[in-house]
């Protein structure tokens, strides 16, 4: 059985998030709550919401190098992001299909000590699954 996916955000490398912030700012996106720091994972981001989908901007932490190998390539929309109910299930669905196991599950700040884990598609798409709880 396949998870179902909620829909949650589109992941956005930058090197600069005050920069960012003020572009996308002019798109009609705001900030969404207060801007966090994940030592575990190595990043530093903030949520965006606005007229289109909800954006989470990433910079990397001093020393660190998660993001910056996305902005070396020119890509600097990344991953998408879902939430779904059992990130167990959802996980091995996807590694059924073919996907790639990139970060196994692992709690994180951005939603507050909730699970995440990271798979690459067939098709070179980066997706986040997210644990409801």
């Amino acid at each position: 059985m396949i998870e179902t996916l909620s829909f949650h955000h589109l992941g956005v490398a930058c090197r600069d998030l005050e920069r960012e912030e003020r572009a996308y700012a002019a798109l009609g996106y705001a900030r969404e709550g207060v801007e966090f720091d994940d030592a575990e994972h190595g990043i530093r981001g903030l949520f965006l919401t606005g007229p289109g989908p909800r954006l989470e901007l990433l910079v990397d932490r001093p020393g660190e190098h998660v993001i910056e190998p996305w902005l070396t390539k020119g890509i600097a929309m990344y991953h998408l992001a879902f939430e779904v109910s059992d990130l167990e299930t959802a996980l091995a669905s996807r590694l059924e299909n073919g996907a790639k196991l990139v970060v196994r599950p692992s709690p994180t700040v951005a939603f507050a000590g909730r699970h995440v884990a990271f798979v690459m598609l067939r098709n070179l798409t980066l997706v986040e699954l997210i644990s409801r709880v």
